[in-house]
C-alpha cells in the first residue's frame, strides 16, 4: 500500500496513504487487522476514543462524495480529532485558485492530515511530494486509485468469510474507468488471490492486464467477456457502478443491452457462483449493473461495506499520524484503554 514515510524530520511517524500499488501483504493486513480493532469502538454506547485528541484533520473533497466524505468525517470525530470539511464550492478553487495553492494555505494552518479527493489522477501524490508537514490520504483520485475502498472491502471480506487469502475475485463492469477496480486488484494480487476482470471488451480491454504485470507474478489476472464463464467459481463478486455520465462516449450500445449481458442477478449467480458474496462500492444503479434482489439479498455485503468504512478510515487516520507497525495499537492502548 502506498503508505510512505514522510521525509520531514520533524514528523518521523507520518505516513501517506496514496494507493495500494506496490505494497506488501504485511502492510495491507496490518491495516485490515487495525480496522477490525476499531470496529469494537463503533459498538459502544459512547462512540468516542481519545486516540487523536489534539490533532487536526482536513477533509478536502473537490469531487462529490457521500459515503467516503461522511465516513472520514465520522472516523475523525470518533477518534477525537478536530475535523474540518471543505468542498469545492467552499474552497478558493471555485475562484480559480489551484489545488496546490489551496492545500499549501491549509498546511500553513498546521493540520496533521489532509484527506483529499479530486477528479484528476495524481493530485494526492503531488501534494505528498510538495507539502512538508501534513500526511496525505487519498480518498479517490481520477482514474487512479481509491485505496480506502479496497481496504474496507478487505475488512468486509474477512468479517464475512473469515479470511482474505485463497480467493477468486470477480470484478464486473466498467473496469476501464474504475479506481475501485484498480485498488482492489492491487490488494488482492498482493494477498495472492486470483483476479478476474469481467465485462464487454470496450470496458474491460485485454491490454488492461498489463498494468498489473509488476505485481502479478503468478499470472493471476484474467479477462472475461462472457459473464457466466467469468463468474464460475468466484468467491467474491465486486460489481462496479456503471458510470452513466460516460455513456455518451458509447462504450456500450445501450444500458438495457449491458444489463441483459452483464447485469448481476440472482439467476446468473445461482448458475455460475452459487456461494459467492457480492459487493458494490456504491452508489448502485439498481436494475442496470445489479438487481435489487441481489443488492438487498442475503449474499450482499453492501451495507456491511458502508459500516466497515468508518472503522477502516479510523485505522487509516490513526496510522497516518502515528505510523504503520504491527504493534502500534497495543503500544498506544487505543481501544483497550479508551
Amino acid at each position: 500500500m502506498s503508505l510512505e514515510l514522510n521525509n520531514s524530520t520533524s514528523l518521523p511517524n507520518r505516513w501517506h496513504l496514496l494507493g495500494i500499488e506496490g505494497k506488501s501483504s504485511d502492510e495491507i493486513l496490518t491495516l485490515v487487522d487495525s480496522a477490525a480493532g476499531f470496529r469494537e469502538v463503533l459498538e459502544r454506547d459512547i462512540k468516542k476514543v481519545p486516540a487523536l485528541r489534539g490533532k487536526t484533520i482536513v477533509n478536502l473533497f473537490l469531487e462529490s462524495s457521500t459515503r467516503t466524505r461522511t465516513s472520514f468525517e465520522i472516523a475523525g470525530k470518533i477518534l477525537s480529532a478536530d475535523t474540518i470539511n471543505i468542498g469545492s464550492s467552499d474552497s478558493s478553487v471555485s475562484k480559480g485558485e489551484t489545488v496546490l495553492d489551496t492545500a499549501a494555505v491549509l498546511e500553513s494552518m498546521n493540520p496533521d492530515v489532509i484527506v483529499v479527493r479530486h477528479s484528476a489522477s495524481g493530485v494526492p501524490g503531488m501534494l505528498a511530494k510538495l507539502l512538508k508537514r501534513a500526511a496525505i490520504v487519498n480518498a479517490g483520485d481520477g482514474l487512479h486509485e481509491h485505496p480506502s475502498q479496497a481496504l474496507l472491502d478487505l475488512v468486509t471480506i474477512k468479517e464475512s468469510l473469515g479470511k482474505v487469502t485463497g480467493l477468486t475475485v470477480g470484478i464486473v463492469g466498467d473496469v476501464r474507468h474504475s479506481r475501485v477496480a484498480r485498488s482492489n486488484a492491487f490488494a488482492h494480487l498482493a494477498l495472492g488471490n486470483k483476479v478476474r476482470f469481467i465485462g464487454p471488451s470496450t470496458l474491460v480491454p485485454r491490454e488492461f492486464v498489463a498494468a498489473f504485470k509488476s505485481v502479478d507474478q503468478k499470472n493471476s489476472v484474467e479477462v472475461f467477456h462472457d459473464l457466466e464463464k467469468g463468474l464460475a467459481g468466484c468467491d467474491i463478486v465486486i460489481c462496479l457502478r456503471m458510470q452513466l455520465e460516460r455513456m455518451e462516449e458509447h462504450f456500450v450500445p445501450h444500458l438495457e443491452e449491458y444489463s441483459r449481458e452483464y447485469g448481476i442477478t440472482e439467476r446468473v449467480l445461482k448458475l455460475s457462483a452459487p456461494n459467492a458474496k457480492v459487493m458494490h462500492p456504491g452508489p448502485a444503479n439498481r436494475g442496470i449493473e445489479i438487481s435489487s434482489e441481489v443488492l438487498d439479498g442475503p449474499r450482499s455485503l453492501f451495507h456491511l461495506q458502508v459500516k466497515n468504512g468508518v472503522a477502516t478510515r479510523m485505522a487509516i487516520l490513526f496510522h497516518a499520524i502515528n505510523g504503520l507497525s504491527a504493534d502500534i495499537i497495543s503500544r498506544k492502548g487505543v481501544v483497550a484503554n479508551s
